[in-house]
């Protein structure tokens, strides 16, 4: 009997952790074993100094993500997860990842999907893609992070999406501010690629605090205020930043150290 595939792949390139949602047949739907494999591989990642930054994308063309596996759902299958998983989970979905992240949309990203790439910081997305929360036309609601799409976008926009539970291209989807980048599908994963490796050639103390920063400015100014003021006192004394400054200096590649 044949072993059964890896719900998630997992590779590394340089500084760069490549995952890659890995059940086509469902369209990369969310089920236990995938929550479980992801939030895993977030914190894995977390605690690897040596992961400068994050690309999560899907196999296949079908779909980035279709969101949580309705079928396992109806069937009342339990939905076992691990603790410390669900936590990494629960990090990625809510954008407080340590590490920068860049979604690759492969495809259409719905519901839990569309969750998945809200919380990224950077999403490059295929021609072709589409995304929505079509959770209220299942009598649900986006409770995956989805509610907080007023964080990325105009008020008017996030109720658009979250009420009618419509789909929206990749081309009105950059417009309003969901995305960063459309590329034909063949370029959607070598672009997050250089994405992720020019942020990961910056240093790591730094790109830590500012992606806390940036968003607790949009979701509590006052925490973010609080905040800056211990991210300044940590980051400014820290020897990456010195070792930035001599690096501008002497005219080369900086040296990080993540302290």
């Amino acid at each position: 009997m044949s072993e059964s595939p890896e719900v998630l792949i997992s590779e590394r390139r340089g500084a760069i952790s490549v995952l890659r949602l890995n059940r086509p047949e469902a369209r990369n739907a969310l089920d236990g074993h995938l929550i479980n494999a992801l939030g895993a591989a977030i914190n894995k990642a977390e605690a690897d100094p040596g992961v400068r930054a994050i690309v999560l994308t899907g196999t296949g063309d079908r779909a980035f993500c279709a969101g949580m596996d309705l079928r396992s759902f109806s069937s009342g299958e339990a939905m076992v997860v691990d603790e410390g998983a669900m936590a990494g989970f629960s990090r990625l979905i809510h954008g407080e990842v340590l590490v920068p992240i860049v979604g690759a949309a492969n495809a259409s990203a719905v519901a839990g999907g569309f969750e998945l790439l809200l919380g990224c910081d950077l999403v490059v997305a295929a021609r072709g893609a589409k995304f929505g929360l079509p959770e209220v036309k299942r009598g649900l609601f986006a409770a995956g992070g989805g509610t907080w799409i007023g964080t990325r976008v105009p008020l008017a926009i996030a109720l658009e999406l979250a009420l009618t539970g419509d789909t929206i291209d990749a081309d009105r989807a950059l417009a309003v501010g969901l995305i960063n980048r459309v590329v034909d599908s063949a370029d959607v994963l070598p672009t997050a690629i250089e994405l992720a490796e020019r942020i990961a050639a910056n240093g790591p103390l730094g790109l830590a605090a500012t992606k806390e920063l940036v968003r607790l400015s949009v979701t509590d100014p006052a925490a973010a205020r609080e905040r800056h003021g211990e991210w300044q006192a940590r980051v400014f004394a820290s020897e990456d930043a010195k070792e930035g400054a001599l690096a501008f200096i002497e005219k080369r590649e900086p040296k990080w150290k993540g302290r």
